[in-house]
């Protein structure tokens, strides 16, 4: 039997998924799709960490990017922050989920760039249960 650091982590990552994406505020951007890149960290609560090969214990990637692919599919975003705050919600709806960080980058907006757009870092609030400060 393998024992593990009761402190350990281990983080699931996305790295570069790219869509068509109906993302911007300028008017092109809203009559046609573009390149949007995605890029997913997603660190285990301290419960699921070192899952070992136990599969209920593991984050599945699978369902994370198909999460991303019906955001992306689901209607306009006018920013990458809006696209990037639905990937974290849909994420943290996974309660093995401590944190996840996001990148949405759009791929064609400047020749010279390889991408813009932005990154957020969302964590699960500290659970309440059995607080009873007013």
């Amino acid at each position: 039997m393998i024992e593990h650091d009761a402190g350990a982590k281990y983080t699931v990552t996305i790295r570069g998924l790219v869509l068509m994406c109906s993302i911007g505020i300028r008017r092109r951007e809203r009559e046609q799709r573009q390149r949007v890149r995605i890029s997913v960290d997603l660190v285990a609560a301290s419960g699921a960490a070192v899952p070992g090969d136990d599969r209920r214990r593991v984050i599945n990637y699978e369902k994370v990017v198909a999460a991303i692919r019906e955001i992306a599919r689901s209607g306009h975003i006018d920013l990458c922050e809006g696209f990037a705050e639905r990937v974290c919600a849909a994420c943290l709806a996974d309660p093995r989920v401590e944190r996840v960080r996001v990148w949405v980058e759009k791929l064609d907006v400047f020749a010279d760039a390889e991408g813009v757009g932005a990154m957020l870092e969302r964590t699960r609030p500290p659970s309440t249960v059995g607080d009873r400060s007013p």
